[in-house]
C-alpha cells in the first residue's frame, strides 16, 4: 500500500511543510501539462497521479486547520 504510507507521511508534517509541497506538486503539475501539450511527456499517467496528490495534501492541510480552530 504505498498510497496509504504517503498519507500516513504527509499527516506527520507541519502545516507550513505540507503548503511548500503543494507548491511544488503545482509546479510539476503545470509541467507535466506543458510536456503534455508538446508531445514530450510518455507517462500520461503521472499527470493524474500528480492531480490525486494535489488533493490528499489539500484535504490533510484542510483537516489540521479544522483541528486547530476546534482545539
Amino acid at each position: 500500500m504505498k498510497t496509504s504510507n504517503y498519507v500516513k507521511d504527509l499527516r506527520e508534517e507541519s502545516v507550513a511543510a505540507l503548503q511548500e509541497q503543494l507548491v511544488a506538486a503545482k509546479k510539476e503539475l503545470f509541467n507535466l501539462r506543458f510536456q503534455n501539450a508538446t508531445n514530450q511527456l510518455d507517462n500520461t499517467a503521472r499527470i493524474k497521479e500528480v492531480r490525486k496528490n494535489i488533493a490528499r495534501i489539500q484535504t490533510i492541510i484542510t483537516e489540521k486547520e479544522r483541528e486547530a480552530l476546534n482545539a
